[in-house]
């Protein structure tokens, strides 16, 4: 089986449980690093499936590591390689797929209710509100042909998905671990952050063990969900032999 691409732009945004989730049904991933490289693969064909992390950039930067992954994502959209997008992963999957992406009209900082649609439920096996971890400034809008999966009361688009493409405009993966050195480092930034939907250090610290604990069920359930859609290989028999063939 081809690799799943992880993407990853921050020490403090990593992939956290997905790799749980990746190790414990013995699905191979590669750890790409894009803005520390400044570069990034433009071939999905590599891949059997391509996760796209946070970032603290803005997708409309011109940078050049951006513009790989935009393209990544595009060549990933055609040859119908599965792509999950968190946060800055999801605005990149929007863009890829014809999207605008610009400033929401308030910070999404710390812990939000999130209603989960219909059709969501039904693909993804979720229940009807799931609370969950945020953090960004930006929004983007439904692409075409694209399903809302999930709304917020204070940024309306916050999932959707098109085919085997899902995106998520939160953080499914963090752990509690993770969620306080983001905060550490985030210190001055959340002292910056004013909103009805920008919470303080506090406020996101609080009950953080039951918190992580409640997403980590729906990030197991939602994570289940997409990585059956990956292309397996198939065993193909001959006489008494059997050998491998890719996906």
């Amino acid at each position: 089986m081809r690799p799943i691409a992880i993407l990853q732009h921050e020490i403090t945004q990593g992939p956290g449980v997905l790799l749980d989730h990746l190790d414990n049904n013995h699905l191979p991933y590669r750890r790409i690093s894009p803005a520390s490289d400044g570069v990034a693969p433009v071939d999905a064909s590599q891949f059997s499936g391509i996760v796209v992390l946070g970032s603290d950039h803005c997708v409309n930067e011109p940078l050049p590591w951006i513009s790989d992954e935009l393209a990544l994502l595009q060549d990933a959209i055609r040859r119908d390689v599965p792509v999950l997008g968190h946060c800055f992963g999801a605005q990149m999957l929007a863009r890829a797929m014809g999207a605008k992406v610009s400033r929401n009209s308030c910070p999404n900082i710390g812990w939000s209710p999130i209603w989960v649609t219909p059709p969501a439920q039904h693909r993804m096996g979720l229940p009807r509100q799931v609370s969950m971890f945020n953090w960004h400034y930006d929004t983007f809008e439904i692409p075409p042909g694209a399903t809302r999966t999930m709304y917020g009361s204070h940024c309306l688009n916050k999932g959707f998905l098109r085919g085997r493409h899902w995106a998520f405009q939160g953080h499914l993966e963090v752990t509690e671990a993770s969620v306080r050195d983001w905060c550490a480092a985030g210190r001055a930034e959340l002292r910056r952050a004013h909103g009805p939907a920008a919470q303080s250090e506090t406020q996101i610290l609080k009950q953080l063990h039951d918190r992580i604990a409640a997403l980590h069920l729906v990030a197991e359930q939602t994570y289940h969900a997409w990585t059956r859609q990956l292309d397996r290989p198939t065993l193909v028999g001959l006489g008494s032999r059997c050998s491998t063939a890719a996906a």
